[in-house]
C-alpha cells in the first residue's frame, strides 16, 4: 500500500470552508494516493457528507483549494454499507458517480488506520440519484476494488 501524508491545516481549513462545513465536522484529513493524488477527508458521518452541497465543489478550484477532494463518512452499525464517498473534480465533471481510484486510496487510508476492516462495502452516487456499492477488500496489503456496473455509452475511437 502506498503511504498518505497529513494535510497542511490551512488547506484543510480553504477546503471545509468552500464547501460549507465548519472544522469540526471533520475528524480526519490524509493525501491520499492511488494514481490520482486525491485530498481525503473523513467527515463525522455519513448523513453529513450527503447534506454537502454538490454545486458548492465548482467553487473549489477558483478558492485556490485542492482540484480532487474526496469526502468520506461511516454509516451507522448494521447498515447495508459501511462508508459513505462523494468525489469531487471541480474543474472537470464536477461530481463522479463512482470512481474506483478514490474507493482504493480511501482504502488504503482508512483500514490501515483501523477505522474499516479489510472486506467492507462503500456507496458513493447517493447524492447524485445513483446507487453505486463498491466492495472493497484488502488482502495482504493489496487493495482490490469491484463492484457491479452498467454500461451506459459504447464506442470506438479512431487516432491518427
Amino acid at each position: 500500500m502506498l503511504a498518505q501524508d497529513a494535510v497542511d491545516p490551512a488547506e484543510v481549513a480553504a477546503v471545509v470552508a468552500t464547501l460549507g462545513l465548519g472544522p469540526s465536522d471533520v475528524v480526519g484529513a490524509h493525501w491520499c494516493d492511488n494514481g490520482p493524488g486525491w485530498m481525503g477527508l473523513l467527515l463525522r458521518d455519513a448523513d453529513l457528507v450527503l447534506g454537502v452541497d454538490g454545486a458548492r465543489a465548482h467553487l473549489l478550484g477558483a478558492s485556490g483549494a485542492h482540484d480532487k477532494v474526496g469526502l468520506a463518512g461511516l454509516h451507522a452499525d448494521g447498515s447495508d454499507v459501511q462508508l459513505e464517498v462523494r468525489a469531487f473534480f471541480p474543474g472537470g465533471v464536477g461530481e463522479d458517480p463512482v470512481t474506483g481510484s478514490l474507493n482504493a486510496a480511501l482504502a488504503q487510508w482508512l483500514v490501515a488506520d483501523g477505522v474499516l476492516p479489510e472486506h467492507y462495502v462503500a456507496a458513493q452516487g447517493t447524492a447524485l440519484g445513483r446507487r453505486g456499492r463498491v466492495h472493497v477488500d484488502v488482502v495482504d496489503g493489496t487493495v482490490w476494488v469491484g463492484g457491479h456496473t452498467v454500461v451506459g455509452v459504447t464506442g470506438t475511437v479512431a487516432l491518427s
